[in-house]
């Protein structure tokens, strides 16, 4: 069955905060491999111009995620998260996120489209700190794989 198209256009959020902190930023940095010490030294942060360490682009995708959970699993789309692979993810930042950043996050359904067996679905999550400073806009392109023929 297609995903609901009455969908597009519906905004999720803002969701509960997030706090960006040093340890997380670490952690992430470390799971990716990221070798940079401005994410893990808050002196060679300071010297380059940050507030604080810096988390690797991709940290992102850590908001995004909780925000869209609502979008999946909303019983009126009719999404089968079971048969869904990511597409496509992008990042556009006004600035990097760093330690300190307490931000909200707001997913918007900015398309529904089936093509043959497969739905996909493009969402938009703007990513701002809780005093209204936008951060980060994240977009996904989730692919709906429909039954086989």
């Amino acid at each position: 069955m297609p995903l609901n198209p009455e969908y597009v256009g519906r905004v999720y959020g803002p969701g509960e905060p997030y706090e960006v902190s040093r340890v997380k930023i670490a952690d992430f940095a470390d799971a990716i491999g990221e070798a940079s010490e401005l994410c893990r030294n808050r002196e060679a942060a300071l010297k380059a111009g940050y507030p604080d360490v810096i988390a690797p682009p991709t940290f992102a995708v850590i908001i995004d995620q909780r925000s869209t959970a609502a979008v999946v699993t909303d019983p009126g789309l009719g999404l089968d998260y079971s048969m869904v692979v990511h597409g496509e993810q992008g990042f556009s930042y006004v600035r990097p996120l760093h330690a300190g950043d307490v931000v909200v996050a707001t997913t918007t359904v900015e398309s529904i489209k089936s093509v043959g067996a497969l739905s996909m679905m493009v969402t938009s999550t703007s990513i701002d700190t809780v005093d209204g400073e936008h951060v980060c806009t994240a977009r996904s392109n989730l692919v709906e794989r429909g039954p086989e023929s």
